[in-house]
Formats: structure tokens, C-alpha cells, sequence
């Protein structure tokens, strides 16, 4: 393995020194391939900010810690929902792998800046811990003890994100970004976010509707005249005093 690598990358070398001495005036687009190619070329297995794609430079590679995906690659995605409705209020990339702490700020910004409304409390996993958002909203940190009854029971439902993320990723095709450079990471994850809203909405939605449709064929049923029982008996007994009388 190591071998073809080797050899992958001697061939690589060979192919940028022959277009940078054959290519004369280079423009633009070359320039930008051949920096690819030549990043490609200088990276060592232990550099940091490699390149993972050349199709995409601007993708990384994201730390997980979990056994099934013990790595992602991509760039990062900062959500904010709320902590009862579970709708999206703020969803940004942030490019670069920032420290998710360093996060907070912008993202109260935008949560700010699309509801018109600064949240007093933020709910949040021990990625943040060590940070004082600068709106002063209380950051509350998963696992904290010596918390009040009443907000042990608000920090539940920070967990309520992680469904949400994983419906996102399956769902609402968040796992794989179609648009190309920063720009198009940045309006993916926008367009995810709204995405989940409106299904959201569309399933509380069906849900109304079948409960009116419920109550309309329920108050037509009542409305209907009530049919007479009659007992077999009492048929046969008619019946009879209509032969008896014929």
C-alpha cells in the first residue's frame, strides 16, 4: 500500500512540474488546480488541514468519538431549537472546525437576528463547557449537579436535539451537501433547517386534518335518523298475522 502511494505521488509531482514548464501564461483556473495539486503533493500524514477532497478543499475532518462513526467528513453545523416546540430557530455552518464553545456567540446572533428575540437560557452538551456567552444568557452544561428542581427538568430536553440531527441527516439530506464551496455548506444547512420546519408543520398539519375528519363523520353519523330494531320474533309474529289474515 505504502509502495502505491509512493508511487502515486511521483507521478503526481512529475504531472505539476510538466504543466507549470509547458503550460506558459497560466490563468486562473489552472492556478487554482494547480495550488490543489501541489497542497495534495506537500501533505504529510501527520500535517493538519489536509486535503480530503479535491472536488471539495474546504471539507474536514470532524472528530465524533463514537463507535460507529468514529470520524465524519464535511464541515461543521451549529443548531439551535427550541426547547419545547423542537423547531430550528438558528442553523449555520462554521467552517474552519471550530471549538464548538467559540460557537456560541454567533449563534444566539443569529438566533437573535431570525426570532427578534435574545434567549434567556441555552441548553447545551459539554462541548461548551468554559464559555460565558456575551448576550448573558445562562449557558446550562449537560451533567451539571446542584441545579434546581425546576431546571434538572428544562436540561432533559436538550436531548430532544439529537433525534432531531440524526432526521436531518436521514431525512433532510443533511449528511451529503450537493452545493459546491462555503457559500453552498452555508445555504445547505439553511435550507435543511427549513426543510425540517416544514415538516414539522405538515405533520402537525395531517394530524389536524384527520382529527376534523373524525369529527365531521362522527357528527354526520349522529345526524342520521336512528334505524328501527326489530327483533326476528316479532317479524315472524307479523308474518304470521298477515297470512292469517290474508
Amino acid at each position: 500500500m505504502q509502495r502505491e502511494i509512493r508511487k502515486l505521488r511521483t507521478w503526481l509531482g512529475r504531472v505539476i512540474r510538466d504543466v507549470q514548464r509547458k503550460a506558459g501564461e497560466i490563468g486562473a483556473g489552472l492556478k487554482a488546480k494547480l495550488d490543489i495539486a501541489t497542497r495534495l503533493h506537500a501533505q504529510k500524514r501527520g500535517d493538519k488541514n489536509k486535503l480530503y477532497a479535491l472536488h471539495a478543499p474546504e471539507a474536514e475532518c470532524i472528530a465524533k468519538g463514537k463507535a460507529r462513526t468514529p470520524y465524519e467528513f464535511g464541515v461543521k453545523v451549529s443548531i439551535a431549537v427550541t426547547a419545547k416546540e423542537g423547531l430550528v430557530v438558528g442553523m449555520r455552518s462554521m467552517p474552519g472546525n471550530p471549538y464548538d464553545g467559540h460557537t456560541v456567540d454567533s449563534q444566539l446572533e443569529l438566533v437573535e437576528i431570525l426570532t427578534g428575540h435574545t434567549p434567556k437560557i441555552a441548553l447545551a452538551d459539554r462541548g461548551y463547557r468554559g464559555v460565558e456567552p456575551a448576550c448573558w444568557a445562562r449557558l446550562l452544561i449537560s451533567h451539571t449537579r446542584k441545579l434546581p428542581k425546576r431546571l434538572k427538568k428544562l436540561l432533559k430536553r436538550r436531548q430532544v436535539v439529537e433525534p432531531m440531527i440524526g432526521h436531518m441527516k436521514a431525512d433532510g439530506l443533511l449528511g451529503k451537501n450537493w452545493l459546491k464551496g462555503a457559500g453552498g455548506d452555508a445555504l445547505h444547512a439553511l435550507l435543511c433547517g427549513a426543510g425540517h420546519n416544514l415538516r414539522m408543520i405538515l405533520r402537525h398539519l395531517r394530524v389536524l386534518y384527520c382529527a376534523l375528519l373524525g369529527l365531521i363523520a362522527m357528527t354526520a353519523t349522529l345526524a342520521l335518523p336512528a334505524p328501527t330494531s326489530t327483533s326476528p320474533l316479532t317479524a315472524l309474529t307479523s308474518r304470521r298475522s298477515a297470512l292469517a289474515r290474508g
